[in-house]
């Protein structure tokens, strides 16, 4: 176990001294913006730093001031010190990736009130001074010696860094021609529109007219040069979406205000549908918390109790959405309740054989092993404790559920419990469908648009 002691003004002496060294990270300025609210584009944005005086991101002036009262607090003259006052004058900036040594040495004992002074130098790996000042403190009068805080584990997550990341790879290929079905309400119209103005979609609106128009009126957003198709219902908005698909007038569908089955009911119709030769699933795309990359988890939205044939095309439709976000050969998690065979759960012997026909071919351009359970399908030590060998344990691209209601409980539980952020894409049709919700944030809304761009583009490319 560590201590921290301190010395008190009795055992302080003149030219006694402490010093501490760390080197600046990008994770030390997040976090003292974090803590303190500053976030002068100096500091947090790297595009505006560049044009800045210094051309860099430099740490905040008194993330150094937070170091000389690290050193005074712990080291010199240490705990049961009471700060009184501190100068500081800043001298040279400290930037990402600077080692800084912090110094302070005792340079006057005030007897009768028990006060120090104390000289303090921070210096940069090259010996130059970046910061100089003066404490006047308290010391402590009782000896102290505690065992030292251990702090708790930071982990900071930039909330939608990642779909802003999608958003820029998919700004590289052309606005997709997109039926939004039935966008009457405030909600989908605006995701719609907020998708164009960001070049992701070209909206074909279908559906009542006189209501898209008033909910227009209602945000006050234009719709100039945008195409109206009029429909009198939510129903008859599906099937025209359809039509226009297979037409080969748009290239994706997005779900607005109406109901999921709705539009589904339109898009698997045998003979007017958008069906292929392969079943149809959801993939939501999550960007949870702690996790080191984008996630995908299927099936949560469509087939309820999907059999192997179904899982088989379940899991293809996956990896084809993975290869267009530019995974080359993503890494998929056949998931149950156990990560070994056993006859009596059915997930673990279906996950065995999709397994099986990954090997003989019948699903391709993907990494799979099943059965994994959750944990070490995501946790690398959690798959090292319990002695499981393999290139997909801990490290998943894909997480397949056995069942939509497993599936539909793992995606909302990483939403709603680990902060999860949700796109979410239907594959295997002949176009992708985005089934938007109206609990989706505006950057979840555009994150699905930029799905369906890219998944076009991906199969654009392919038939060249």
């Amino acid at each position: 176990m560590q201590y921290i002691e301190n010395k008190t003004f009795d055992e302080l002496k003149v030219g006694d001294t402490a010093a501490i060294t760390r080197t600046l990270r990008q994770q030390d300025i997040e976090l003292f913006a974090v803590m303190s609210g500053d976030v002068n584009p100096a500091h947090v944005d790297e595009e505006f730093a560049k044009s800045d005086l210094f051309h860099k991101v430099i740490a905040h002036g008194m993330w150094g001031g937070a170091l000389i009262s690290a050193v005074l607090g712990t080291e010199l003259p240490g705990p049961g010190t009471i700060y009184l006052d501190q100068s500081l004058s800043f001298r040279r900036p400290v930037g990402l990736g600077d080692t800084v040594t912090v110094r302070v040495t005792v340079r006057e004992k005030i007897p009768d009130k028990k006060q120090v002074v104390l000289d303090c130098v921070c210096t940069n790996q090259a010996g130059e001074t970046v910061i100089k000042g003066e404490a006047l403190v308290i010391a402590p009068t009782q000896k102290v010696r505690r065992p030292r805080a251990v702090l708790p584990e930071v982990h900071l997550h930039e909330r939608g860094a990642r779909y802003r990341q999608l958003i820029e790879a998919a700004h590289k290929c052309q606005p997709i021609r997109t039926a939004v079905v039935h966008p009457c309400d405030e909600v989908s119209l605006v995701g719609a529109l907020d998708a164009a103005a960001d070049r992701l979609i070209v909206p074909v609106l279908v559906g009542p007219q006189a209501k898209i128009r008033k909910a227009a009126d209602a945000v006050k957003r234009s719709l100039q040069d945008i195409e109206v198709i009029d429909t009198p219902h939510s129903h008859a908005a599906a099937a025209r979406a359809v039509e226009l698909a297979r037409e080969g007038r748009v290239e994706a569908l997005m779900k607005g205000a109406l109901h999921t089955d709705e539009l589904m009911g339109a898009v698997v119709k045998t003979d007017t549908g958008l069906r292929t030769e392969r079943r149809m699933s959801h993939v939501f795309a999550l960007d949870v918390p702690h996790y080191p990359k984008p996630l995908l988890i299927t099936d949560a939205a469509i087939n309820i109790y999907p059999d192997l044939e179904t899982k088989r095309d379940i899991v293809q439709n996956a990896i084809d959405l993975a290869h267009a976000l530019g995974m080359a050969e993503p890494k998929v998690a056949i998931l149950s309740a156990l990560e070994t065979v056993y006859p009596k759960i059915n997930s673990t012997v279906e996950a065995a054989a999709l397994c099986k026909m990954a090997e003989r071919g019948q699903i391709t351009g993907g990494l799979i092993d099943g059965p994994l359970a959750f944990d070490n399908a995501v946790s690398k030590e959690a798959a090292r404790t319990k002695g499981i060998v393999s290139a997909v344990a801990g490290d998943a691209d894909i997480l397949v559920a056995p069942d939509l209601e497993a599936g539909n409980m793992i995606a909302k539980q990483l939403i709603y419990l680990a902060g999860a952020d949700a796109a979410g894409i239907v594959m295997g049709g002949r176009v992708p469908i985005m089934l938007t919700s109206r609990a989706d944030g505006a950057l979840a809304r555009q994150a699905s648009c930029a799905l369906a761009q890219l998944v076009v583009h991906h199969r654009t490319r392919g038939a060249q």
